[in-house]
């Protein structure tokens, strides 16, 4: 199955608030999510998609493809990585890293599988007219989020859905409660080796 068109639009109509950007208003960064999931749908092999909370200012916010940075497409020599980079549109603003991204795909660079990376809220959530900083986004956005979470897992069918760190995990089961999701601990605040055994684990390393 293909995504419908009724998610790329839904995406690029949902207006910023003083608490919320969203990065698909800009068409080039919804034409880096379109080639990021066609590169993603074309992959053999088994199915893994892991859910995080939303995307971050250093990172999706700027690029519009989940779990990426602008310096992750320069620095980190992953297949997956070079091959999608020479399809996408990064300004210079953008060139700049985002840890969580950066700890994820070094982890995978020698790995035979790459995840579908997703976020229970696609667009950034932040304090209010405070843009460069994060927040938890709220269970009336996780809702929201519901549609295209939904939308993508009807259209990727995973064989494993897996949540980043507890608030994913949860945003995941509120969403998806007949699925089993399997808890993957963050990398962040020292735990990177929880987080390496957890991707082991489901990825039958």
């Amino acid at each position: 199955m293909s995504i419908s068109e009724a998610f790329y639009l839904n995406l690029a109509k949902r207006k910023n608030t003083l608490k919320v950007y969203n990065p698909y208003r800009d068409c080039y960064k919804l034409e880096n999510l379109k080639h990021y999931f066609e590169a993603m749908f074309a992959l053999p092999g088994p199915r893994v998609m892991l859910v995080g909370e939303a995307p971050g200012y250093k990172g999706c916010r700027l690029t519009g493809i989940p779990f990426s940075s602008g310096k992750l497409f320069k620095e980190v020599e992953h297949p997956f990585l070079q091959n999608l980079s020479s399809q996408l549109t990064l300004d210079q603003d953008c060139l700049v890293a985002e840890n969580t991204a950066s700890v994820v795909w070094r982890y995978l660079i020698d790995k035979p599988i790459v995840p579908l990376f997703w976020n229970s809220f696609p667009f950034h959530p932040h304090p209010p007219r405070i843009q460069k900083k994060n927040r938890a986004p709220s269970v009336a956005e996780i809702e929201e989020g519901a549609f295209y979470l939904n939308e993508l897992v009807e259209a990727f069918q995973p064989d494993i859905v897996a949540g980043l760190g507890r608030a994913g995990t949860s945003c995941a089961q509120s969403v998806l409660p007949e699925r089993d999701i399997c808890y993957i601990r963050h990398p962040s605040y020292g735990g990177k080796r929880d987080f390496v055994t957890g991707m082991n684990q489901i990825l039958n390393i």
